[in-house]
């Protein structure tokens, strides 16, 4: 399968690291203009030279804000008022037990994880409709199924984005515009990575036999029974962008390792 998206113009936010440059890169292989954002100017200039670094002749663009504000996605949508393909990849994560967790805290993962991908899809949607095509993905986590106890606020975010791009899906109905979420299973991103720094130099193994080590443990259910890397999950949402995904819409994407047990 070849998936050739010239001409097509993306945005895909917090992804200066992890799944959301791997998306950056995965998209503008396909010959996309992309995009990417961060919340500092010098991690996204990091990110545009890591992308330059690979595809010398990639079509990529930074916007340096942070997105997870009202202000941050209103700059956003007025430096680049239009696209084809929208990807809500920004998100926070942080173990926290419930009973200690804060109003403050439910109330910032929301507004970031969530109201974020909200804004930016009711500024971008109406125009793609217009258009007759486009793309917009929510990239979620199998923490929507199934609810971590350490993190609940994060799990109820997670939740919310699949309930957002479903009903936003029925909403666009029959216009050539689909709206996905993507749930990747635990992924040696730049997050998991730095929560398990610490044990990789006491053991002196390698980071991914420690995140493999830590999926054994702690998500058992797991069928590969490892750490995906970000590739893996961006080549899902790469493909839920694509002309060839043209009927699948309205769909939660597991790229969870069958993590979540089901059938």
């Amino acid at each position: 399968m070849h998936i050739d998206l010239t001409g097509k113009t993306a945005i895909v936010t917090g992804s200066t690291a992890g799944i959301g440059l791997a998306v950056v890169k995965g998209l503008a292989a396909s010959g996309a203009a992309v995009v990417l954002n961060g919340r500092s100017q010098a991690s996204v200039d990091r990110a545009l030279a890591a992308v330059r670094a690979e595809q010398p002749k990639a079509k990529v663009t930074g916007f340096a804000q942070d997105l997870g504000t009202a202000a941050g996605c209103a700059a956003l949508v007025a430096a680049h008022p239009a696209c084809d393909i929208l990807v809500n990849n920004l998100g926070i994560f942080e173990l926290q037990d419930f009973f200690e967790t804060p109003d403050e805290t439910w109330t910032r993962f929301f507004e970031v994880n969530v109201l974020s991908g909200v804004r930016l899809a009711r500024a971008y949607t109406p125009g793609m409709v217009g258009k007759g095509w486009g793309r917009v993905v929510f990239v979620s986590s199998e923490s929507a199924l199934n609810i971590p106890a350490d993190m609940i606020h994060y799990g109820m975010t997670k939740t919310a984005q699949v309930s957002v791009a479903r009903g936003l899906a029925k909403r666009v109905a029959g216009t050539g515009v689909t709206v996905n979420t993507v749930l990747p299973g635990p992924t040696l991103s730049d997050g998991l990575a730095d929560m398990l720094a610490d044990e990789a130099r006491k053991s002196g193994k390698s980071l991914q036999e420690v995140a493999d080590g830590f999926v054994r443990e702690h998500r058992s259910s797991s069928l590969i029974q490892r750490a995906a890397t970000v590739e893996e999950i961006a080549n899902m949402i790469v493909y839920a962008c694509s002309l060839q995904a043209s009927a699948t819409t309205g769909a939660a994407l597991r790229v969870d390792g069958g993590t979540f047990d089901s059938i």
